[in-house]
């Protein structure tokens, strides 16, 4: 058990039977009391809210389990991933994986994380690279502070890029913001 006053960002508590990670934390100090201003998303569901606790209520810590798995392929409905170290597979389908989704390639590593044997999310690298596979052609003199463009990627998911960015680039994509990074090949 841990209290309001010992909450901090990334931590994983579970509150009124569901599982939910403290985004943003705020102490804030009153005439008799000390709050804590608590913005949580709900792991499963997605959606984010801010909370106030008393600093002294009380909360469960989850203890999530992480596992590194290899993304293997989909077959329209499952996504299935093998296990790197003993080589299980396991099937999830788009509900259990989100926003995920749109950073996936066949091959890549990743975390699955689970919570009393329930997978819960896929926790993705920081920075992916991904192919542009289709973009308006660049112009010669385009600079990078010229501008941006959409461009879609192999997994179908479409960013906003600098003017010099063509078809067939490899660029680094945040999988956090969905923006773009940098050129990587």
């Amino acid at each position: 058990m841990i209290n309001a006053t010992e909450l901090r960002k990334g931590v994983v508590i579970e509150l009124d039977g569901k599982l939910y990670q403290v985004l943003d934390y705020q102490h804030i100090k009153q005439k008799r009391t000390a709050l804590a201003r608590v913005k949580l998303r709900d792991i499963q569901a997605g959606h984010a809210f801010e909370r106030t606790f008393q600093s002294s209520e009380k909360f469960v810590r989850a203890r999530l389990e992480f596992r590194n798995m290899q993304y293997l392929y989909n077959d329209g409905h499952l996504y299935y991933f093998m296990d790197e170290v003993n080589f299980e597979q396991l099937s999830l389908n788009l509900d259990q994986l989100g926003d995920a989704i749109n950073y996936m390639k066949e091959g890549m590593s990743l975390q699955i994380s689970s919570y009393k044997g329930e997978v819960i999310g896929v926790e993705l690298p920081v920075a992916v690279e991904l192919h542009v596979t289709a973009t308006e052609t660049g112009v010669k003199g385009d600079t990078v502070t010229a501008g941006t463009k959409p461009a879609t990627l192999e997994t179908g998911i479409t960013v906003q890029v600098p003017l010099f960015v063509n078809e067939g680039d490899i660029i680094k994509v945040d999988t956090r913001t969905g923006t773009y990074l940098e050129r990587a090949g």
